[in-house]
């Protein structure tokens, strides 16, 4: 049995359903389904199980702690955990919650990953380095803006700390902007591309930061990654559980956010005809100074390691979201 935590939300759906067409048809789903409007990100996958989050991080402390071996309301074996459950929202300023829910949730699991050997595969974040201008997996170059950045570069620093101790395959993915199917139910969190979409349903005109930060308007550019070019990475790695350590996911390229609202501009007008312009908003104060206005991923570390597939362009992974959107 493959875990994927937070296996209701956005990537974690997305790797089920992958999973599913390699034949995996006993994944294990934990998530918190509070948010009951996520089990859409599902319906059309296969599961083995599906446990709550707190039930599962019961049991796998139990089984650390000795207990339910083998009995009634343990784990089942398990092949490989993709730990995917956090808490991705950057506005978030709990940092008691922040660091429970990402750092000591993280902790457990890694060290029930080594106890038991399993390949252990985590979601980090490029938010870890915040203001820096350098995207290099290196402390030198880490400076998150907002507690949730620090929350995954802590947990970062805890594996770092550990890599002569691990018997088994440790890998955390640095995700740079990753947008795609199934991130409706994030909300403010969700991805530019989604919210374009959905502001040209409402008959409205895709929105953009204007000028600020040395940029002009709506030239405020990151490095965008398709979803499911991410998962192909993830699985690259279960594939190849020799390989460890801390990976940038990203496309290796910066893009406008200009590129995204231009590619749904284009979507559109091609589909009704609909007469559709970019439209420039004055940039919030309480963003100012915990913004990244660029970020590129220097995938040098990943190509190193063996992964040698293209990612998709901005045009090209947008393009293929707004036609699953419409479909």
């Amino acid at each position: 049995m493959i875990v994927v935590t937070g296996g209701a939300g956005f990537i974690g759906a997305n790797l089920v359903k992958a999973l599913n067409a390699r034949g995996h048809l006993d994944v294990m789903v934990v998530d918190d389904l509070s948010d009951g409007t996520k089990f859409v990100n599902l319906a059309d996958c296969t599961l083995g199980d599906y446990l709550d989050k707190d039930d599962f991080l019961a049991r796998v402390k139990a089984e650390l702690g000795g207990e339910m071996r083998g009995e009634a309301g343990g784990l089942p074996p398990i092949e490989a955990i993709f730990h995917e459950g956090a808490c991705s929202d950057t506005t978030e300023w709990d940092g008691r919650f922040m660091l429970e829910n990402n750092f000591e949730y993280s902790k457990v699991l890694l060290e029930y990953c080594q106890a038991k050997r399993i390949p252990f595969l985590y979601a980090s974040s490029a938010a870890t380095y915040g203001g820096s201008e350098v995207f290099v997996e290196d402390p030198a170059h880490e400076k998150p803006l907002n507690v949730y950045g620090y929350s995954k570069l802590l947990f970062d620093q805890y594996v770092r700390a550990r890599w002569d101790e691990f018997d088994s395959q440790v890998v955390g993915f640095r995700y740079f902007n990753v947008y795609g199917p199934r991130e409706q139910h994030k909300g403010k969190m969700a991805s530019v591309a989604y919210h374009h979409h959905s502001q040209v349903q409402r008959g409205e005109n895709p929105k953009l930061f204007g000028a600020w930060d040395g940029y002009e308007a709506g030239m405020q550019s990151r490095d965008f990654i398709y979803v499911g070019d991410v998962v192909d990475v993830n699985l690259w790695f279960l594939d190849n559980p020799e390989v460890s350590g801390i990976f940038n996911l990203g496309t290796g390229r910066a893009e406008p956010f200009k590129a995204i609202a231009e590619t749904a501009i284009d979507f559109y007008s091609d589909k009704d005809g609909a007469k559709v312009e970019i439209e420039y908003i004055d940039f919030p104060d309480e963003l100012k100074g915990r913004y990244q206005s660029y970020t590129r991923a220097d995938i040098g570390r990943l190509r190193e390691a063996g992964y040698r597939a293209e990612f998709k362009t901005v045009r090209e992974g947008v393009s293929a979201y707004l036609e699953w959107l419409n479909g």
